[in-house]
């Protein structure tokens, strides 16, 4: 059996892109302020980086699941030529919400098959989002850490049960807060900043 190793859980639209609505083309994919910076940081602290996104355009009638991929396969490339690696995985719900599946956020669909695939440690990961239903998937898939990203604050009463949560403004303030924190990387490995 692998070695668990933690997991940094990354919802797309909204934090690894800027969200401007179902997005699909490339020349709209604009990548977030800092996403690089936390990519690097979470794969030198030995975090597996892993998608999990809702993508009801496609059930919508948007965008078809081949451009989809075609954005992802762009969204990989970009991230190994800067960066030297990429995501690890993209897990990705297709369905409109009416469809009631299994997968779509906040149902955890999506990190059950992330935990069939890879051997992780959910005590020593986190979930990066921008919606409640990526807050409520985190929670409900004991994922240690939640981090909600917000550029206004955020008073929904359904935050309140959402243990471990940290509502941010912007990806940079992630590595300071998972130090505080104290959130290891598996192994009694401290992070390291």
């Amino acid at each position: 059996m692998r070695d668990s190793q933690p997991c940094a859980f990354f919802d797309r639209d909204g934090v690894i892109n800027i969200d401007s609505g179902y997005v699909y083309k490339k020349e709209d994919f604009i990548f977030n302020e800092g996403i690089f910076e936390l990519l690097e940081f979470l794969k030198n602290n030995g975090f597996l980086l892993i998608v999990v996104t809702n993508q009801s355009g496609i059930a919508r009638g948007f965008y078809t699941r081949a451009q989809m991929e075609e954005l992802h396969n762009f969204m990989q490339e970009t991230l190994r030529k800067k960066l030297g690696f990429c995501f690890d995985r993209i897990y990705f719900c297709e369905h409109a919400p009416a469809q009631n599946c299994a997968c779509r956020k906040p149902k955890t669909g999506m990190i059950e098959s992330a935990l069939k695939d890879f051997s992780i440690d959910l005590s020593a990961s986190l979930l990066i989002g921008d919606k409640i239903t990526d807050m409520q998937c985190a929670q409900d898939s004991h994922i240690a850490q939640k981090f909600f990203i917000t550029q206004e604050g955020c008073e929904d009463s359904k935050l309140q049960s959402i243990d471990n949560l940290h509502i941010i403004h912007a990806l940079k303030e992630i590595p300071p807060l998972l130090k505080q924190s104290n959130l290891k990387k598996g192994a009694g490995n401290e992070i390291h900043l």
